[in-house]
């Protein structure tokens, strides 16, 4: 049996999944989190996997899982930063405030994705670890089998940057959907899942 492994983006957690879970029954998954309101958790898997990431999630399973294993890329990207990209400018103010205001900085982010603020105190090293990534990582084509959602209505990631990042991919828009495709349109996520699947 087919498990999904599940990763959520910056500044949530693997709460993140429960609509996309609830919109799957009887189909195995297991959330990681990256541990930015508690502890992380990166459970094993065994079996075949389909990886299943949103936002920076999307980025950090393609660089740590084998090209074998195939990825649903949620609002996601190989890159985040750069050239036809989010201006470095954006992540390097980030990482400037979150030392100084880490609810401030997360809140902001948050709210323009059309969340609402975190209700539970954050681990800034961690949320900052991870900006670091965001500002520098890319992860280089290998072949796997990406499929692509995102939302016409991103405020995170400008269309330009939707249409080629990992380049080659199968790609679903939603045409009234923002950043946040787990939260607020979590059965159309689970079509998509399940036809791959």
């Amino acid at each position: 049996m087919t498990t999904l492994l599940l990763l959520h983006g910056w500044g949530f957690d693997a709460r993140l999944w429960d609509g996309v879970r609830a919109a799957l029954p009887g189909v195995a998954a297991v959330a990681w989190d990256r541990g930015y309101f508690g502890a992380a958790l990166t459970p094993e898997v065994a079996g075949p996997v389909v990886a299943v990431g949103h936002s920076l999630g999307a980025m950090l399973l393609a660089a740590c899982l084998p090209a074998d294993v195939p990825l649903v890329a949620i609002n996601g990207f190989d890159r985040l930063a750069g050239e036809g990209a989010v201006p470095p400018r954006v992540i390097d103010r980030m990482r400037a405030r979150l030392a100084q205001a880490p609810v401030a900085v997360l809140d902001e982010f948050r709210l323009r994705c059309g969340a609402p603020a975190a209700t539970r105190l954050p681990d800034t090293d961690a949320l900052a670890d991870d900006l670091d990534r965001l500002a520098t990582m890319t992860v280089p084509r290998d072949g796997r089998e990406v499929l692509v959602l995102h939302g016409a209505a991103d405020p995170i990631l400008p269309p330009d940057m939707r249409a080629t990042t990992f380049a080659g991919a199968r790609r679903e828009t939603h045409p009234d959907a923002g950043h946040l495709l787990p939260l607020t349109h979590p059965g159309w996520c689970a079509e998509q899942i399940a036809a791959l699947l």
